[in-house]
């Protein structure tokens, strides 16, 4: 018998919210964990971007608040969600409030990069959920802005990427100040040991979800690589790129500056691109993922962080540009496409600079990335490995021969306090 949301016996408000988004059939990582949450468990879950791991905590935490009513103060959440970022942060939140669009409660963001003052005010206003980023949390800690001595449940969100971004110290004094007694939910795609040792010092007997396994990639990911020099990299990506008549693609960049390059250079090409990365204003950011969303510009060139908590349906192609240094950080960045049971394609550029990380990829993700030699600007590698044999039929998907006329996008890191959290 297949478990449907009526499983979970959620309050008819719930379940209104979910009939409105046609939700019948949970997710993997939400049929695991909501009935755990539901029981007041501790919960360690590992489940990469796009699983629906966000409903997974917000439902049961909903309908904890929905059971357990109780007058609201000002600055005093009951519930604290952590997040890497300011976009993800903010989705978070919006999940938050379409789930709990039939009742009470009240939930506000909280993150660095634009003034405070908002932010302060909607906390005296007493919401029942905040979701917040570490720095700009810490700050209003400090200043005496919010109080958690009524808090009842703490979420962690992508905590690998907190460690990435450096926030590891600042989780750690704000957890610091928390009730002892609470429910702790804490989720990571990636489980290297820093995270394993802070899950230790957070939980209490945890339950442990795991729906994909660590640093695995989607398997309705078509992924491919094309190896391309330095100097013919730029004229491959408009290859890929040109005559697409629909659907949005995903550009990751290794840096700042190359992400605001390749967006320029593109939209001179007849190609409308924006780049959103942690130079960039928030409203920048917040008009350039809107337009990307509604389809008005269909290209979006993104650094490692700024991307971080992109969750735009639609995306069908990413395309990196540059490799991460970080071989995890590949799985997050195809998890862009396939998301909720769609299929995508992951197209990665590597050039003769590049071999080492495109080994470091494979070993990480346990299988060779199918090379596409179909492309005009093919080069065969330098270095003398597996790549010089015939395509493999590897894990991933297979590349399907007409690769010359796929698409793209590309991603970068950074770092330092809210500065990072608004990459």
């Amino acid at each position: 018998m297949s478990v449907t949301f009526d499983s979970f016996a959620l309050s008819e408000p719930i379940q209104r919210a979910l009939r409105d988004r046609n939700y019948t059939v949970p997710s993997p990582i939400q049929e695991q964990t909501i009935h755990l949450v539901l029981e007041g468990h501790d919960v360690m879950g590992c489940a990469q971007t796009g699983t629906g791991k966000t409903a997974a905590f917000a439902l049961p935490i909903l309908q904890h608040l929905s059971k357990h009513p109780r007058e609201r103060m000002r600055m005093c959440p009951r519930v604290l969600v952590l997040a890497p970022t300011r976009e993800l942060a903010s989705q978070i939140q919006a999940s938050f409030k379409s789930y709990g669009a039939y009742l009470p409660f009240q939930s506000t963001v909280v993150f660095g990069g634009v003034g405070q003052n908002p932010q302060v005010q909607a906390l005296q206003r007493g919401p029942e959920i905040v979701v917040a980023t570490p720095g700009r949390l810490l700050d209003l800690l400090q200043q005496g802005k919010v109080n958690f001595r009524q808090l009842e449940i703490l979420v962690i969100d992508e905590a690998d990427r907190m460690l990435d971004m450096g926030f590891i110290h600042d989780v750690r004094r704000i957890i610091a100040l928390l009730p002892t007694k609470r429910q702790s939910l804490f989720f990571s795609a990636t489980m290297p040991q820093a995270i394993i040792d802070l899950a230790g010092s957070i939980l209490k007997n945890p339950k442990h979800v795991e729906v994909t396994p660590p640093a695995t990639t989607v398997e309705k990911i078509d992924q491919t690589v094309c190896h391309v020099g330095m100097a013919d990299k730029r004229t491959l990506l408009h290859h890929l790129l040109k005559g697409r008549k629909e659907g949005l693609a995903l550009v990751f960049s290794g840096t700042k500056h190359g992400a605001n390059r390749l967006a320029e250079q593109l939209s001179k090409s007849g190609m409308p691109a924006d780049a959103i990365h942690g130079n960039k204003s928030q409203g920048a950011r917040e008009r350039a993922l809107e337009n990307f969303r509604s389809g008005r510009t269909r290209i979006l060139v993104a650094t490692d962080i700024a991307a971080r908590g992109i969750d735009v349906k639609g995306i069908d192609l990413v395309i990196n540009y540059d490799l991460p240094k970080e071989p995890e950080s590949y799985v997050h960045r195809i998890g862009r496409t396939a998301r909720a049971g769609a299929e995508g394609r992951a197209i990665s550029l590597c050039d003769e600079q590049s071999q080492s990380l495109l080994r470091q990829i494979e070993r990480t993700i346990r299988t060779s990335v199918p090379v596409d030699r179909s492309h005009p600007f093919h080069r065969e590698p330098l270095s003398t490995d597996a790549r010089n044999a015939p395509p493999q039929q590897g894990g991933g998907r297979r590349g399907g021969g007409g690769g010359g006329q796929r698409q793209g996008q590309s991603r970068n890191g950074g770092r330092r306090r809210e500065a990072a959290s608004s990459r």
